[in-house]
């Protein structure tokens, strides 16, 4: 769908454009269930401990990856929008030249200091050594994540984003395949379900850039590196924060017992199959403003964050109706202690609220992220995480676990009030 983004109603161009971007999330978060059920069933309770514990350290590591794709897809959709398709080549090729770069500075450290970094996370002792191996094998791979990550926001940033569907199907099945190959016919335990990771990665990364060939002038890579982590860096920011907002959470609820840190990590994992819709418009819409802005199409900008918020909504409505009349049901999917679902069912109600203000606080960072304009975008980041979850959680703690739920939809309701306020401060 390379073609001329500001044409055609709005709504229309966003319901292709995020279509394909939503059933790619879906297919992801299915083959995640799946491969948390074979390596839960075929290596146990300790190796699926061992696989989830870290999941903070490579939200950390792939949030590059994402910044750096973000920050070419702005770069690479204004280039689009601007019909400057000379530099539009020079983008392309710069990224995947910059990508390499950065993933071989990244690898050598988180592959030598990969037991710190578990340890720092607190890991428990016995389960320790399965997930360092887990992770340095995925690690090792970070190269061909990032080649993938980049390559798809290239193509989603000049209007193609079914191709990285395409490609995600085809490597999920495959993993899942190499999963079961190297967990019950090889043997391998967690470092084989991280080689079918990456061996999954390698090749939809290959399959992604092979039609970038051109390198650029490596003395461009420096000048345009600044401006690419001045539009990514929000993304890299947003995913340091959830790693330090969850270990500081952890450490709260670590006070009162086991079973509420266990009751906050079913809620992201629960959280995540409903903030599909909304991650997928986040990474949808980047692209179409960007392009659109480029054009000096400002009132379609507008129509744009209008027409995304209503989708938002809608899709998130459905969340709050769930959390609220069967938070024991979705807890039930993953536990059956007592503790877990009476703490669960209290907390799933109270953050369920949160929903409907969460779509501006998530919404509106990306627009300022989309126009070139990264300062807004951090600083509601830092808002939503750090200034307001993280302080008024450890002050509801005083009052009970009961109320600590309540930071949630407090902290999302404050960040979606300044949202909108800078938001329409930048229309005027």
């Amino acid at each position: 769908m390379t073609k001329d983004m500001t044409t055609g109603s709005s709504l229309k161009i966003i319901l292709l454009f995020s279509i394909p971007v939503l059933l790619g999330n879906l297919f992801q978060q299915f083959y995640n269930m799946v491969d948390t059920i074979i390596v839960g069933r075929y290596l146990g309770e300790d190796a699926l401990a061992a696989v989830g514990s870290t999941g903070c350290i490579m939200v950390l590591v792939l949030g590059f990856a994402t910044g750096i794709a973000q920050g070419f897809g702005v770069m690479i959709s204004h280039a689009f929008g601007a019909k400057d398709f000379r530099l539009l080549k020079h983008y392309v090729a710069l990224s995947l030249i910059l990508t390499v770069i950065v993933s071989a500075i990244l690898t050598i450290p988180t592959v030598a200091a990969s037991r710190l970094f578990l340890v720092w996370m607190h890991t428990p002792d016995n389960i320790l050594s399965m997930a360092d191996a887990y992770i340095k094998v995925i690690f090792a791979g970070i190269i061909l994540t990032m080649l993938y990550n980049v390559s798809a926001g290239i193509l989603r940033g000049i209007g193609d984003s079914k191709t990285p569907l395409y490609f995600l199907i085809f490597s999920s099945i495959l993993n899942v395949v190499l999963d079961l190959l190297f967990i019950i016919v090889l043997k391998a335990g967690t470092a084989g379900a991280a080689y079918a990771t990456i061996i999954g990665q390698i090749v939809a990364a290959t399959i992604t850039a092979s039609g970038f060939k051109k390198p650029p002038c490596l003395a461009d890579v420096r000048h345009f590196a600044k401006r690419i982590y001045q539009l990514g860096y929000p993304s890299i920011f947003m995913q340091m924060l959830y790693t330090v907002y969850i270990v500081i959470l952890n450490i709260i609820l670590a006070g009162f017992s086991d079973a509420a840190v266990t009751v906050l990590g079913l809620y992201y994992k629960v959280q995540s199959f409903f903030f599909i819709p909304l991650s997928g418009l986040q990474t949808c819409i980047v692209p179409l403003l960007s392009y659109t802005y480029a054009k000096g199409e400002y009132q379609r900008c507008k129509h744009i964050m209008t027409n995304s918020v209503i989708m938002a909504v809608s899709f998130m409505l459905f969340g709050v109706l769930c959390f609220e009349f069967i938070p024991t049901q979705l807890l039930g999917i993953f536990s059956t202690e007592a503790t877990v679902l009476s703490i669960g069912e209290n907390a799933f109600r109270i953050i369920g609220i949160s929903f409907i203000p969460a779509v501006f606080s998530l919404i509106s960072p990306v627009f300022f992220q989309a126009i070139g304009s990264s300062g807004p975008s951090v600083l509601l980041s830092l808002t939503r995480q750090i200034f307001c979850l993280i302080p008024i959680f450890w002050v509801l703690s005083f009052m009970g676990l009961e109320y600590t739920w309540f930071a949630f939809p407090i902290a999302e309701i404050v960040t979606g009030s300044v949202g909108w306020l800078l938001y329409r401060r930048k229309l005027k």
